[in-house]
């Protein structure tokens, strides 16, 4: 191919990136994340799953079928501070556009998030997992890749749902590096550690019971179909909520109805 179609491709694939890029209208987070909380629960290797607020998040959510549309991995203080004494970034993800990168836990203060925590992890494959991502940074997505790009802009494409996760993986035949969890899976593979159960029945251990379950799971062999809700479906993470983890007492919430009462009644008393 011509260096001339190539550019032209390159920039053809940048302009379809930001407009995938551009905020969806109308999103709300219900619970959004306090970065300093989310700093105090999680430990490197923990993933970060991100209800996302983009065009392509929209697409990806209709197509793997759940809430989660963004994935990353923390890394704690394993990255240098930056040096114009900005904050610290401890996530390492990989976006659309931009590549893999490491960003600070403050950019997902106003969103939904889910903490996934791989349950018995070594030291050793912890260490080896944060490495793995770390050495991956700066890796940028091909924006040739235009096959890549266009599926994100059919949000509800009218294809059966057992073809799905098929359609994220659509594009060049490499590793798609538009879904951020197909890096991240990547890297727990590289230590053996599991995400989905095995499909074979073993007495004491995970298995898919569901025809579909079954058949979904056979696809995933390639790290490149592994979606965000992977983690959280994944028997093997646990799910670790902030507002339970440092003690949660319900007896101490203020409720407002419970606020108008009292006051209604301090009220027909002084009167």
């Amino acid at each position: 191919m011509s260096d001339i179609t190539n550019s032209a491709l390159d920039r053809l694939g940048h302009f379809l990136a930001r407009r995938l890029q551009r905020e969806s209208s109308g999103y709300q987070p219900y619970t959004p994340s306090d970065p300093e909380i989310l700093h105090r629960t999680l430990q490197p290797g923990d993933i970060l799953l991100v209800e996302g607020d983009r065009r392509v998040s929209a697409a990806i959510k209709y197509l793997t079928q759940s809430t989660w549309s963004h994935s990353a991995l923390f890394v704690g203080d394993a990255l240098p501070e930056p040096a114009d004494g900005g904050e610290r970034p401890r996530l390492i993800e990989v976006n659309l556009g931009e590549g893999c990168v490491a960003v600070p836990l403050s950019k997902y203060r106003t969103y939904n998030t889910r903490i996934c925590r791989p349950s018995g992890l070594t030291p050793d494959d912890r260490n080896a997992i944060i490495t793995f991502m770390m050495e991956r940074l700066g890796l940028k997505y091909d924006m040739r890749n235009i096959l890549d790009l266009m599926r994100y802009f059919l949000p509800t494409p009218p294809v059966p749902v057992r073809w799905r996760r098929r359609l994220i993986a659509l594009g060049s035949g490499d590793p798609t590096r538009a879904i951020c969890s197909s890096l991240i899976a990547q890297a727990f593979q590289s230590v053996a550690y599991p995400i989905l159960p095995k499909v074979a029945h073993v007495p004491g251990q995970a298995s898919a019971e569901s025809t579909y379950s079954r058949q979904e799971i056979l696809q995933i062999r390639h790290h490149s179909l592994f979606t965000p809700r992977d983690f959280d479906l994944s028997p093997y993470f646990q799910i670790v909520k902030p507002t339970l983890v440092f003690g949660f007492d319900y007896k101490s919430l203020q409720w407002a109805e419970k606020e108008a009462e009292a006051r209604l009644h301090a009220g027909e008393e002084a009167g």
